[in-house]
């Protein structure tokens, strides 16, 4: 047997370090050049593998349902059960363009007119002074967004028209990448396990045990990001829309859905306080509405969401663990989707909880051949590094 076998075999004493020799340090940077080329052939590869990585994730967002009409009609074949998942996600979506459509397309021409009378009204709220609305008339284009959102202009309907005529060989390769979204959700879907099973053989005997330690870690997260934070965020939108009607906002159903989108990143719909101001300060000049009434209003809404979320939502829905920390999602999204556009923005998850796994799993795993002496002492000196770093000089 090689050395270099037996010497990777070969159990380390505790608070020991294998030593880099030249094999391992081959290995190492051969693994960073699979990592650099798997990274490169996703992005040459990213217009193929875009449509069948969305396919993948709705159909694992679906599976829950899949598994609850499985147990309902009590049958071992999958196809019954999709087909009947499939036909009440189509129910709801055309219940929701039936019943919701027409009243966001209303709110949208009364917002706009209520822009295109904003910026030619003189704005007198209390407390507001006026050069805050002429830097906002001066530096937003009221009237392209009104124009967008009525979408009446001719310019906008024959360009349309030219575009579509212009652009039939796009349009029809659009429709034909969604038809093969679809029969990639379905296939996927009606393989869904034996894919699970299969991917569970191709990794050695050898490496199964931490490969499925680390790919759990991955599930939990995953489970916890996209199926959860998925639950958690179409929630609060509802509450949102609910909360904004009652207190009279227009473009209530739109704004609330828009901050329920931002909360699939926790906390991110704090952003949207900018939008809704800016909503009650047109709303309030075009109307007899008092500003600082609907803003507070608005903002006791943002409060009672954000109780029922963290008080209750969250710890039902998401349990104890809450996965991965925001700002590092935030920062995980930014990176990937720079790198690699939408794709990345669908794997970000995965590969940062990939590489979270593995550094837990062949780093920090580490600490645990420490002896409690240890790892008081590091405790210790972390705390007065934090608390006194000045005293460490000493």
């Amino acid at each position: 047997m090689p050395d270099s076998i037996i010497s990777e075999n070969r159990k380390l004493p505790a608070g020991a370090y294998r030593p880099y020799t030249f094999d391992r340090v081959v290995r190492i940077l051969i693994a960073i050049g699979g990592f650099v080329g798997a990274l490169w052939l996703l992005n040459v590869l990213k217009g193929v593998l875009l449509p069948f990585l969305v396919a993948w994730l709705i159909a694992y967002i679906l599976e829950p349902l899949v598994q609850y009409n499985k147990r309902l009609f009590r049958v071992k074949k999958r196809w019954l059960p999709i087909m009947a998942t499939l036909f009440e996600c189509t129910l709801v979506a055309c219940a929701a363009a039936v019943f919701i459509v027409p009243s966001v397309i209303d709110e949208m021409h009364q917002v706009a007119g209520l822009i295109s009378n904003y910026t030619t009204r003189d704005a007198q709220i209390a407390f507001i002074p006026e050069s805050l609305h002429n830097y906002l008339k001066e530096n937003i284009d009221f009237r392209k967004i009104a124009a967008g959102m009525t979408r009446q202009d001719w310019n906008t309907i024959l360009q349309t028209i030219g575009n579509l005529v212009t652009g039939s060989y796009n349009l029809v390769m659009d429709i034909f990448s969604w038809f093969v979204v679809l029969l990639y959700v379905v296939f996927i879907m009606l393989d869904y396990e034996r894919l699970l099973s299969g991917f569970r053989h191709m990794i050695p005997p050898k490496y199964r045990q931490r490969t499925f330690r680390i790919t759990n870690d991955i599930k939990n997260s995953m489970n916890l990001y996209f199926r959860g934070q998925a639950l958690v965020a179409a929630i609060v939108g509802i509450l949102f829309c609910i909360g904004f009607l009652i207190v009279g906002l227009p473009l209530a159903i739109v704004l609330g859905l828009f901050i329920g989108l931002l909360n699939m990143v926790p906390y991110l719909q704090l952003i949207s306080l900018i939008p809704t101001t800016l909503l009650c300060i047109v709303y309030s000049v075009n109307t007899d509405v008092d500003f600082w009434g609907i803003w507070w209003a608005c903002m006791a809404v943002y409060v009672v969401v954000q109780c029922i979320q963290d008080l209750f939502l969250t710890p039902r829905i998401m349990g104890k663990a809450m996965g991965l920390n925001p700002a590092l999602i935030l920062l995980s999204l930014s990176v990937w989707g720079t790198l690699l556009g939408f794709i990345g923005l669908i794997i970000a998850l995965p590969l940062t909880t990939l590489l979270l796994a593995y550094y837990n799993t062949y780093i920090t795993s580490r600490e645990d051949g420490e002896t409690p002496a240890q790892k008081e002492n590091d405790a210790n000196t972390f705390r007065q590094m934090v608390e006194s770093p000045d005293n460490l000089d000493e």
